[in-house]
Formats: structure tokens, sequence, C-alpha cells
């Protein structure tokens, strides 16, 4: 996620990180270069091509941005809804924290099974983490992990689900115990539960795109649109049409390239959410819980990314 202040005036035109400009400036120099190609051809050989109107034309430019509005406001809708979930996640580990600390023997001392319990969901956080960003290293979960049970992590068709069980266990043990009752055991057994729907919802938007019809549908008409905006405005525009067709390119192949970006919220994009950073977040707030030392230091966006 792009961290920075709104930009000058001067510096709008010039900002790179975050936008979207490197991944359609191919498509920027095509249509241009087309446009170039066709005024070129009216202007020196106009026999060669009919005229066109453009009035049609202008209608289905309008029609396209209302489509692309649309798949936009759904694609952001998307990336909205996985940054609640993980809002949800950290405040579910506060509050796991929080009233863990029924398992605690005497006030101020950390009991095994709590600090089992709180060092799971720092894993937890992390093995959610790998699942949704492959390309994330399991270093931290090994650490975190006993060696049984990292085990049984790595071969795990669901890796998450098996820490999840390991934090069932645990309260399940200290209710057989009699360490907690069953309204203690309650409160602790709705806060895991809630770790599990907080699971299930990001899967829900990791496995479920955008209709892929819907997508190519919009695709065609867009790029069939750019590519034969110079031959309706060529002869009005004149020299002035790569330029015109350029900005109107890139203002529909950068609305497009957006709404990828934010349809893959999970993503490594740079638009894509931090969820390495909450990640991050639930680990120091579980330390300090711990009253561990040294605290990680909270994390920071690098060249104005947020991961």
């Amino acid at each position: 996620m792009i961290v920075r202040s709104r930009p000058h005036l001067f510096e709008l035109f010039f900002i790179i990180k975050g936008s979207i400009v490197l991944r359609i400036i191919p498509l920027l120099i095509f249509v241009a270069t087309l446009s170039t190609i066709v005024v070129s051809i009216y202007t020196f050989r106009p026999d060669w091509l009919p005229r066109f109107d453009g009035g049609p034309f202008a209608l289905l430019g309008i029609t396209l941005s209302i489509f692309l509005a649309f798949r936009n406001n759904a694609c952001y809708e998307r990336w909205w809804e996985a940054r609640k979930i993980w809002g949800d996640f950290v405040l579910t580990a506060r509050n796991l924290a929080r009233v863990s600390q029924l398992l605690d023997y005497e006030a101020g001392v950390i009991s095994k099974e709590r600090r089992v319990l709180l060092e799971c969901n720092i894993a937890y956080a992390q093995a959610l983490l790998v699942q949704l960003r492959p390309v994330t290293s399991t270093y931290k979960i090994k650490a975190l992990l006993p060696e049984s049970l990292f085990q049984a992590f790595s071969k795990s068709s669901n890796p998450p689900e098996v820490i999840l069980r390991e934090m069932q266990r645990v309260l399940v043990q200290a209710l057989r115990d009699q360490r907690i009752d069953t309204i203690q055991f309650k409160m602790l057994d709705e806060l895991v539960q809630e770790l599990a729907h907080i699971q299930a919802a990001c899967e829900r938007i990791q496995n479920t795109p955008i209709p892929f019809g819907y997508t190519l549908l919009l695709h065609r008409t867009a790029y069939t649109f750019c590519f034969l905006l110079p031959f309706c405005f060529a002869n009005t525009l004149g020299w002035a049409t790569p330029f015109v067709t350029a900005l109107a390119a890139y203002t529909l192949f950068g609305l497009d390239a957006l709404g990828n970006e934010l349809e893959e919220p999970f993503s490594m994009g740079a638009n894509a959410l931090p969820i390495s950073a909450l990640a991050d977040v639930i680990e120091i707030d579980m330390r300090e819980a711990l009253n561990d030392a040294p605290i990680p230091p909270m994390p920071t966006p690098k060249d104005f990314v947020l991961m």
C-alpha cells in the first residue's frame, strides 16, 4: 500500500511509485504511434482511408466509462472488505491477549498455557500471511512452534488450521484441569472461532475473483475503443490526435490496470494491502502482552510502500 502525503501540483506529474504508468506505457506508445500514422495518412494520402463520424464513438466512450466505474467499484469493494477483515483480525488478537489473562495462575505472572496461546496467535497471523502470499518465508513460524507441531504444519493442506487446533487444545486442557470454568472457556473459545472466521473470509476473497466473462468483455471493449479512436478524430483534431488519444487511453487502460490490482488485495502489488505489516503489528501486541523484550519495531514504509 502506498503511504505518502498528498503530492503538490508539480509533484503530481512526476510520481512513478504507486502509479500504473509503467504497466500501461507500451499500450500508450502503441496508441500514440497508431494515431500519428492515421493522421499522416489523412494529411498526405486522404484517399487511402474513409472518414468516420466521431459522434457515435463518443457515445460508446460514455458507456465504456460507466462499465469501468462499475468494475472498479466492485474491485475496490473487495479491497476494502479485505482491509476490514484484517482490521477485525488485529482486534480479535488484542481481545485474546486481554481475555487470556484468565489462564494466568496469579496476576502479573504469565502462565505457560497463556504463552503458548499467544505465541500460537503470532504464528497463526504469519501462517495466514504465508497462505495469502506464498512467497513469504516461514522462518518466523518455525521459531514459534514446537518441532512436532511445525512438522504437522508443513505437511498440512490447511496449515493455519493446525495452529488453531493447538490453540483449541490448550483451552480444552485448561478446562479439563479446572483452570478455567465453562464460561471462561466459552469467552476464549469464541475468540479462537473468530480467528477461523477471518481465515475463511480471506479465502473467500482470494479464491473468488470477479467473473472472468465480465472482465473479458470490458477489456475487449476498452482495447477496441482505444485502437479505433484515432480513425474517428484524426480528421477533426489533426496533429493533436496522438496526444488526445494517448490521454484517453491513459484514463481507460489506467482504470483497468488499477482495477486489476485492487481485485487482488493480498498480492505483492504496490497498491495491495499491507498484510505483512498488520501481521507484525499483531506480533508486537502479543509480545507486549507477554512482557517480552525486546519488542519488535513498528513496521514502516520503504520507498513509500508498506507491505
